[in-house]
């Protein structure tokens, strides 16, 4: 009796370490280029209503809303080849915040505007190699 219930765990843990990696390798990989893509269309989209806001004198908590979530949604845009084009983005929707906080419109559009022209060459780079 003690044989046949070593025999069954040590079945059932070997079963569970082969197929265990291979479940959650392909989960895992699935995840992150959908993580990835919701970032790209999220980030598109924060950037191109902030922008559009900017130029039309939109309400200030709304261009502050769009500004902070296109900055928090390129945070998952996590892709080796355009890293410090990222980090460069970061810095241009930063720099757009505090010009609009300090009530120089026109800088925070020129940033929002660089803003989205490094996003989109971040895009391409991006969807060139998958």
């Amino acid at each position: 009796m003690n044989l046949l219930k070593t025999i069954a765990v040590s079945f059932a843990l070997a079963t569970s370490i082969l197929v265990a990696p291979v479940a959650f390798s392909a989960e895992a990989g699935g995840d992150k280029n959908v993580a990835v893509q919701e970032a790209i269309k999220n980030t598109e989209i924060k950037l191109l209503e902030a922008k559009e806001l900017l130029e039309k004198g939109g309400n200030s908590e709304q261009i502050l809303q769009a500004l902070t979530d296109a900055r928090q949604h390129q945070k998952e845009f996590r892709y080796e080849q355009t890293e410090r084009t990222r980090q460069k983005l970061n810095n241009k929707l930063t720099d757009s915040r505090k010009a609009f906080e300090a009530n120089d419109n026109n800088k925070a559009l020129a940033d929002v505007t660089a803003a989205l022209t490094l996003f989109l060459d971040m895009k391409k780079i991006y969807e060139a190699n998958h």
